[in-house]
């Protein structure tokens, strides 16, 4: 059974920020999770909201995919929600990951944005992605 790309998608992001020693560092430790855990620690990151859209032409199969994450810190005020959202900026846009049975046309940086959660203390930065995706016998043929 092949892989959905979405997944393969989302497994790609998190092994690129799994895998940066400065981002493991800037958050305290591996902290970057599809669903935290109760009481994480801050700061973490965590891969959200994720759509698909068909993005087939009349002779390719293909898929746009918006893939949101979300950096969340206590640290105080936002600058450490800053830097850990540009840090991700800098891991993420424009890579050319492998993906398990589908090959990825491109990732690009949409938007980010940074702010106070209604509970005073937590900041929150959001980071989106718009990625093309293709079954990867689409590319080989």
């Amino acid at each position: 059974m092949a892989e959905s790309a979405e997944w393969s998608l989302q497994s790609a992001i998190y092994q690129a920020l799994a895998g940066s020693a400065e981002l493991t560092a800037q958050l305290g430790g591996l902290r970057v999770y599809d669903h935290p855990p109760q009481g994480a620690a801050y700061p973490f990151v965590t891969i959200g909201e994720s759509s698909v859209f068909d993005w087939s032409t009349g002779t390719e199969d293909g898929a746009e995919h918006l893939v949101t994450l979300h950096v969340w810190s206590r640290s105080g005020g936002k600058r450490q929600a800053y830097a850990l959202v540009e840090r991700i900026r800098e891991l993420l846009s424009d890579q050319a990951f492998s993906l398990n049975d589908h090959a990825l046309i491109n990732l690009r940086y949409q938007f980010s944005e940074t702010r106070q959660d209604p509970d005073g203390e937590t900041y929150h930065g959001v980071v989106r992605y718009r990625a093309v995706t293709e079954p990867a016998a689409a590319v080989a043929a």
